[in-house]
């Protein structure tokens, strides 16, 4: 039954499917012990309620996932904002020893902690993760029914992407969504190419979590510019933020993600480049919009952490 159900839904999610419209999955977290999480995205302008939608994890790539898990999540998700499970269950006995609970600081970065084993984080690198709202199947990280994964450890990067070649990719990885991807996978990959769609950070990497870049953000307001500019360090974490361009910069605004300018200033000598102070903005995406002498406008997408 849950075979059938999983192709209907491949079926009519891959047919109504749009940029923009639904949640994804944005973070991976699979690191040491239990500290494994996973990060959502909203990538739509209105507030989106949970109510309905689920994790189910497939174990070892299998076809249902009866030994996997299912989360129903709760809450809700803010315009262009993310939102984070954890693995939340704590020091616990096993047949093959303990398992440890995950760290405190990733539990605290956490907008729901998951549930006891086999809850969806409980994953490792050759497991499946879906993402549903009500049948339809909206996102899926992996491949489901991957014979492969029952031996292997982790989706890998080359060819034929298993593991058995290249390097492995979904165990002891954090992994992030490419900012140019603007919706989930909806149909069952053959093979599953992680690096069409994702980037990797070191193991224990989750100081991203909690926010993503995403091309959807900036395609509601974007104008055309043909201005050459770099806004680094971005995220901004230790409260500056610097602004180089190759026309000079007459105006900035920050604005926040429902259109509050949060800064906003003229300058009085135009000039290249910008140091400007973040460390009195909350944490959270922002646009950084750049008005030029040359009476063009730039907008970028800017994370503060």
């Amino acid at each position: 039954m849950k075979k059938s159900l999983l192709l209907f839904s491949l079926i009519s999610s891959a047919a109504f499917s749009q940029n923009c419209s639904e949640l994804f999955i944005s973070e991976y977290v699979e690191g040491t012990g239990n500290d494994k999480a996973l990060e959502l995205y909203n990538p739509t302008g209105t507030a989106v309620n949970l109510s309905g939608y689920r994790l189910e994890r497939f174990s070892n790539g299998e076809s249902t996932s009866a030994l996997g898990g299912v989360l129903n999540l709760s809450g809700s998700i803010a315009p262009y904002s993310a939102f984070v499970i954890v693995n939340g269950v704590g020091v616990t006995s096993t047949a093959t020893g303990s398992s440890p609970a995950a760290a405190t600081a990733l539990q605290a970065m956490a907008d729901l902690l998951d549930g006891a084993y086999p809850a969806p984080t409980f994953m490792n690198g050759n497991d499946a993760i879906a993402l549903f709202n009500g049948t339809a199947m909206i996102d899926l990280f992996g491949k489901t029914g991957d014979a492969s994964m029952t031996s292997s450890q982790s989706w890998s990067d080359e060819f034929p992407y298993d593991g058995s070649v290249g390097a492995w990719w979904t165990k002891d990885q954090t992994l992030y969504r490419k900012a140019t991807i603007k919706k989930g996978v909806t149909v069952n990959p053959d093979p599953f190419i992680v690096t069409t769609e994702w980037d990797s950070l070191p193991k224990d990497t989750w100081t991203g979590l909690g926010a993503h870049t995403c091309d959807c953000f900036l395609g509601i307001n974007e104008l055309g510019s043909t201005v050459s500019y770099v806004v680094y360090p971005n995220p901004s974490a230790d409260g500056q933020l610097s602004i180089s361009a190759n026309e000079n910069i007459e105006a900035i605004e920050i604005i926040d993600i429902i259109g509050q300018v949060v800064y906003n200033e003229e300058l009085t000598e135009v000039a290249k480049n910008k140091m400007i102070n973040t460390s009195k903005l909350v944490k959270g995406m922002y646009t950084v919009r750049m008005r030029f002498n040359n009476n063009e406008v730039a907008l970028t997408n800017l994370i503060v952490q």
